[in-house]
């Protein structure tokens, strides 16, 4: 595109002809007010509906004002962003927004964190303005993962955007008009009754308290103050390098020992590392993996550590359910581990272990409740809490985060590899994997453990690895949309693979749905991405099944990886959804 000539604020300025104006100003450095405009992620899909009309702007030659966010630049445009007339229409539409919305923002689980909220401030609104007839509909909280609450939606459709263009679920979307407009599943039906991955990217982008995670900090309260239980928590890799943005730290800043000596603060018996599960996993799936190639087994193998990801199959492509691992993800490995061989090792009822997840995902939540996920009905594991209600029970403990000395995890499900922490990034499970099979095939040991090729931000990535004989070609996606373009192709026949990896979230779980809200910003994922790698290259050991622990495990209790007690304990089935 050319530049063009434009002038915003009796400024002349030269942009790209095409450019919408709110996004001119952005490059410009000229804030625009603005509730229903998101970048998402890489900037390849933008929500620009116009429905908030928040962000208007005055055009010379134009009658009406109009809405930077959808309004393209065009040649000698010239621009008020901060005239009487935008400004006061500006406050108009927020004092709207809140005439139909509800009180209730000390109680709101987006209190601090709602846009709508600091938008109001900005603009020094004290009282509500227009009074009148309120939106009222009963909340939904059917699901284990996602609340609800159709009071609180302004009806900027970032929900839409990110379910039907990023993710392609195709859930949610706007229902009826007028007043009696709403954002919801067709027939309004619960969440819990559609396609929902739950994968929680619509609550990262919401920008009210519409949609929130299902809060288990209470639960997980009650369960810490019962003396008759014994209570363990494991920590998911992506949580240590997003949970020190929630106490002012640097965004990238690893805080693993400072989270481990946090949650012995809040009480837990012992504190476990959901890394030592991931090591587990590798062992199990690359077994898998070299069985299926052995044996002409199913080809490609797909990773099955992402629930959110197995949701989405589940239901759009159960035509399919034999190329997914039949591993069970980290999280749960770690729950039937720890109800089994350490239960037995420490003389614990497994009724009274109460097994506790710090995770990125809101999917997780879900994946807990499933029953299949359990050993003789005892769950793998009981209560799931995301990285902001971690966050948010370490400052209601009153404890100075920053402060802390750290500590290390505990033994023996504390021990991990490098293999296991880059879990928390597209292709770090399809790492981990090859660092083991490649090892196990050729019997050789690896000069270089780290698998560059295999590496990036891409949504869609594949490379082609020389195993002994074997061309080994693989794939990753991430974002539910570039899976689907994938899968497509598989079923379609136009590409084929050996193993694929699949994440639900865009770049990963140090992107997901639970992790400290971000909007959009790409940078502070990339900046999570490298502190995985970083803890990753400082670990001594970097291969799965280098772990000693694992192999005291296998030595002890399991046998065999993807043996007969493996097979009971750590893999499960798949089932074909509506």
């Amino acid at each position: 595109m050319s530049l063009v000539n434009i002038t915003i604020n009796n400024k002349d300025f030269q942009v790209q002809e095409g450019t919408t104006i709110l996004n001119a100003a952005k490059e410009l450095n000229i804030n625009i007010p603005t509730l229903c405009h998101f970048h998402l992620h890489d900037n390849k899909t933008e929500n620009h509906p116009g429905s908030c009309r928040v962000c208007v702007v005055e055009v010379e030659g134009r009658r009406n004002l109009a809405p930077a966010c959808c309004t393209p630049i065009t040649p000698g445009m010239v621009v008020k962003t901060n005239s009487i007339k935008a400004i006061k229409a500006r406050r108009t539409m927020v004092e709207l927004l809140l005439s139909d919305h509800p009180q209730d923002c000390l109680l709101c689980e987006k209190n601090t964190d709602c846009e709508l909220q600091k938008l109001a401030a900005e603009m020094g609104i004290r009282e509500i303005k227009y009074k009148g007839e309120k939106s009222k509909y009963p909340v939904d909280n059917s699901s284990y993962s996602i609340v609800r609450d159709l009071d609180k939606c302004i009806l900027c459709r970032r929900c839409v955007t990110m379910c039907n263009k990023v993710q392609t679920v195709g859930v949610l979307s706007a229902i009826d008009r007028g007043f009696e407009t709403i954002i919801a599943p067709a027939f309004s039906a619960p969440m819990l009754e559609t396609n929902c991955t739950f994968c929680g990217q619509c609550v990262a982008v919401c920008p009210t308290g519409a949609l929130t995670e299902a809060n288990n900090t209470s639960k997980v309260w009650n369960v810490l103050n019962n003396e008759k239980k014994t209570v363990i928590v494991q920590t998911a890799p992506a949580v240590r390098a997003a949970l020190g943005e929630e106490f002012g730290l640097e965004p990238g800043t690893a805080v693993t020992g400072k989270m481990v000596a946090a949650l012995r603060s809040l009480g837990f018996d012992q504190v476990f590392d959901t890394d030592f599960a991931a090591d587990l996993t590798i062992m199990e799936e690359a077994s898998e993996l070299i069985h299926r190639l052995e044996h002409g087994g199913t080809l490609p193998m797909l990773t099955s550590c992402c629930p959110g990801w197995i949701n989405f199959f589940e239901h759009q492509f159960h035509d399919l359910l034999d190329i997914p691992s039949s591993c069970k993800s980290p999280q749960q490995m770690f729950g039937a581990i720890a109800k089994t061989y350490f239960a037995q090792k420490m003389g614990i009822d497994p009724k009274n272990l109460v097994v506790v997840s710090v995770m990125p995902c809101l999917a997780k939540k879900y994946e807990a409740a499933r029953p299949e996920m359990g050993t003789n009905g005892i769950p793998d594991v009981d209560l799931v809490i995301s990285t902001r209600e971690l966050a948010k029970m370490i400052k209601e403990a009153g404890i100075d985060f920053n402060s802390l000395d750290e500590e290390n995890f505990d033994s023996p499900l504390g021990e991990s590899t490098g293999a296991g922490v880059i879990f928390g990034t597209t292709g770090g499970v399809m790492e981990a994997a090859l660092r083991t099979a490649y090892e196990w095939i050729t019997g050789e040991e690896l000069a270089d453990v780290e698998f560059a090729n295999v590496r990036g931000a891409e949504g869609i990535r594949e490379a082609t690895i020389s195993i002994k004989d074997t061309e080994v070609k693989v794939a990753m996606a991430s974002g539910l949309g570039n899976a689907r373009e994938l899968l497509e192709k598989i079923r379609e026949g136009k590409e084929h693979y050996h193993m694929i990896e699949i994440m639900a979230c865009p770049g990963g779980c140090i992107d997901g749905g639970g992790q400290p809200y971000i909007r959009g910003n790409t940078d502070i994922i990339k900046k999570r991405r490298v502190a995985l790698y970083t803890e990753d290259r400082n670990k001594t050991l970097r291969k799965s099944h280098e772990n000693p622990f694992i192999q005291e495990l296998y030595k002890d209790f399991l046998g065999k990886p993807y043996g007969e007690k493996a097979h009971e304990l750590l893999h499960t089935t798949y089932i074909k959804r509506k």
